[in-house]
């Protein structure tokens, strides 16, 4: 089998959440560029225009639903429309997410002096978020008996480090562990679940700071490779796990990291 046979979407649906920028765009864009239909999901409807105008030029068609992931009700609407609008969905990737504030690095950031306010909500978005849109997939999925639904997790679920909040880490480890019970559920439904877990990639998360020269610099050095990640380097994973290539693929957390973990 060839590769463009292996990694072929035509036809396919595919969902996104966190859509309008980052991860979330970079996924957009190769999933369209491969044949897929995406329908980009984001809080921030004017940006979300914006992303979605950048991603149409790549092929297949894109729509745009402006979501807020924190409110379960909005993720399984917007889910069900799509559904109801092209009769299946193949794959659902919850990728919406903060991140949480500064990690005990910082003096606001550690454990006596944290943010419940940012704690709470790293984890209604990240955690709380990402579960929503999991079990609006799977709604669909279960019966269809095929799909595949990936959860953006983070290298922060792997190891402790000094630079991410206390909430982002909770709620991206939470969320692998729910990825693992969930491939254990709909296994047997043939839905995959699978997690990628970023490194330092060059997103807007944390208010930009990854494009600042100091932070960069920050999160580079802890990177074997030396540099933080291009969002083009997020796409053949992303590829991998809404194709036919990664049918076998379930319950993994896969990190993409410039080699952190070694």
């Amino acid at each position: 089998m060839k590769a463009n046979e292996l990694f072929d979407l035509t036809g396919h649906v595919v969902v996104v959440t966190g859509a309008a920028s980052g991860i979330g765009l970079a996924t957009s864009q190769v999933v369209t560029a491969n044949g897929a239909r995406v329908v980009m999901i984001d809080v921030d409807g004017d940006r979300l225009v914006g992303a979605a105008n950048s991603v149409r030029p790549a092929g297949a068609g894109v729509d745009t639903v402006v979501v807020d992931v924190r409110q379960g009700g909005q993720v399984a609407a917007a889910i069900d429309d799509c559904v109801a609008k092209y009769g299946r969905l193949d794959c659902v990737f919850a990728n919406a997410g903060i991140s949480g504030g500064p990690g005990f690095g910082k003096l606001d950031g550690a454990l006596e002096a944290a943010s419940l306010e940012l704690w709470n909500n790293c984890l209604r978005i990240n955690l709380d978020g990402a579960f929503h849109t999991m079990q609006a997939a799977a709604k669909h999925m279960k019966p269809r008996r095929s799909g595949s639904i990936v959860v953006t997790s983070s290298v922060a679920a792997l190891r402790a480090s000094a630079a991410p909040s206390y909430g982002y880490h909770a709620a991206k480890a939470g969320i692998a562990q729910v990825v693992r019970v969930a491939a254990l559920e709909l296994g047997p439904h043939n839905v995959r679940v699978n997690a990628i877990a970023p490194g330092p990639f060059k997103t807007n998360i944390g208010n930009g700071r990854m494009h600042t020269a100091e932070g960069a610099a920050l999160f580079a050095s802890t990177v074997p490779l030396g540099r933080l990640a291009e969002l083009d380097e997020i796409k053949g994973l992303a590829l991998l796990l809404a194709s036919p290539a990664s049918s076998y693929m379930t319950g993994a957390i896969i990190p993409v990291d410039g080699g952190t973990q070694a």
